[in-house]
């Protein structure tokens, strides 16, 4: 007698919520503040992360100079942060050591970052030179994401890539975290309207 097979369906709702939500902690949100264009002739002064999955997870790196130059007047302004303040920070190796850690947490063994931003031609190219000048590496590999090209696609509106910042809920600050945090939010509402559940 041949038996049918038999194929055991998880119908518990609560287990399928956190698969959802677990398959999004590998994805993070990075933001940068600078005192200048681009890293190996300017500083990065800190950088946020922060888990799409749980958006109350983050991490905060402030890097004391690579380069003994202040940089550009205009960029400090905005991150207001002094370059006397950003060498009272710490090195760069021990911050970047702490932040490869933190990603390995939060994505979970064996699993690979992915990096979002709202402008990963700025954000990731201080964070990929960190990577590899001070970690040998870069745990998020080699590429990363732009929030509001992924949007523009979902709208059907290519030329439309800043209508999803009206969907942060924290304030942008410039403090890369706040940053992040408010791009997190900003793409946990994109993903919600394509039928991805978080709660």
């Amino acid at each position: 007698m041949v038996r049918p097979i038999i194929k055991v369906l998880d119908v518990n709702p609560r287990t399928r919520d956190h698969a959802r939500m677990s398959k999004w902690k590998q994805h993070i949100v990075l933001d940068v503040e600078s005192d200048g264009p681009c890293p190996g002739l300017y500083n990065m002064i800190s950088f946020g992360l922060v888990c799409v999955g749980d958006p109350a997870q983050s991490f905060l790196g402030e890097v004391a100079p690579v380069i003994d130059n202040p940089g550009m007047a205009a960029a400090r302004e905005v991150s207001g942060v002094s370059f006397e303040t950003q060498q009272t920070y710490r090195a760069a190796e021990l911050v970047m050591a702490d932040a490869k850690a933190w990603l390995g947490d939060i994505a979970g063994a064996g699993k690979r970052p992915i990096f979002w931003s709202d402008n990963p031609a700025f954000d990731w190219q201080f964070w990929n030179w960190h990577c590899h000048k001070f970690l040998g590496d870069n745990p998020a590999g080699f590429s990363a994401r732009r929030i509001g090209d992924f949007d523009a696609g979902r709208r059907g509106e290519p030329l439309n890539t800043s209508a999803w910042k009206k969907r942060r809920e924290t304030s942008h600050t410039h403090n890369p975290v706040d940053d992040a945090r408010g791009n997190a939010e900003a793409l946990r509402w994109i993903l919600q309207q394509m039928g991805e559940k978080f709660d």
